[in-house]
């Protein structure tokens, strides 16, 4: 439980109100900032401004999936306020204060450094990731059937990368009957690929592996989709890129040859909001009774 825990919800969408939903059940008192369009009302919470909140009593931060920006501005979808998180409040909250976002940016990393509070990202964490690929796994499915003219049976499927969410992708385009080639730079992942009875390849041999595909899923965050790799390409290929921003791919030269390339990262969050939602809950409450019932205070 969280009894008498005082917690803080900066902003976010639907996934939060999973999130609001879980922590209230566990009793803890929590103030709603970037909130105020909402309709549900939950005992226990209260919607405020961000200048109400009482610092000096804020046992944690609880931001959403996508942190903060540049300026510290909070993402609000129930709100049209703007909500933006500073050094200057960060430094007026108590020490043992923890902030909880899906992932960090040099803003939020540089000012809780400076106000000597810790971060915790939700989504470097393996269970969030793996609970995670499968959401994004059923985004990816849709994107592909309704952007393609053909099926998945039979098709040519090249997926770039096997860590968390790649083995996902791997495993649904095999059971649904696709030819699936996986793409790794690790000889662990390459021979791992062999054993699920796919086809692998080395990340360095990617061009000589897109000539005759359909479809191409990209993972790995870094330019492997480059001008070279697209040129070998078929021009009635589907590229889907769900790294993070910018992704993989180079978009313009794709545009230019006519491939079409779709980037897609967060698709939990489209897709299946409460699934997602209830992720992020489950795993954010754990951390927090871990936190409290050790004794972190």
């Amino acid at each position: 439980m969280l009894t008498g825990k005082k917690l803080v919800i900066l902003g976010g969408d639907a996934r939060q109100l999973e999130v609001i939903k879980k922590l209230n059940e566990l009793d803890a008192q929590l103030s709603l900032v970037g909130f105020d369009q909402l309709d549900q009302n939950y005992n226990g919470t209260s919607k405020v401004e961000l200048d109400e909140v009482d610092c000096a009593e804020v046992d944690s931060i609880i931001l959403p999936t996508s942190g903060a920006s540049d300026e510290g501005i909070i993402e609000t979808i129930f709100s049209d306020k703007t909500v933006k998180i500073t050094k200057e409040w960060l430094k007026r909250t108590p020490k043992h204060c923890t902030i909880y976002t899906g992932i960090s940016t040099p803003y939020l990393s540089s000012i809780a450094k400076e106000s000597n509070r810790d971060i915790v990202e939700l989504f470097e964490r393996d269970d969030v990731a793996i609970y995670n690929s499968v959401p994004t796994a059923e985004g990816v499915l849709m994107m592909v059937i309704q952007n393609t003219d053909i099926t998945i049976n039979q098709s040519k499927v090249v997926i770039l990368g096997l860590g968390r969410i790649g083995m996902s992708f791997a495993r649904t385009f095999q059971a649904l009957g696709a030819n699936v080639r996986v793409g790794a730079r690790r000889p662990e992942h390459l021979a791992r690929v062999s054993e699920m009875g796919m086809k692998p390849f080395y990340i360095r041999d990617l061009e000589q592996n897109v000539h005759d595909i359909d479809v191409c899923i990209n993972t790995i965050p870094a330019r492997v989709l480059d001008g070279e790799v697209l040129s070998n390409m078929p021009v009635n290929a589907l590229i889907v890129d769900v790294a993070s921003k910018p992704g993989g791919t180079d978009f313009r030269y794709a545009e230019k040859r006519g491939i079409k390339a779709i980037l897609a990262p967060g698709l939990p969050g489209i897709v299946a909001p409460k699934t997602a939602g209830r992720i992020i809950a489950n795993v954010l409450s754990e951390l927090l009774q871990d936190k409290f019932q050790g004794g972190s205070r």
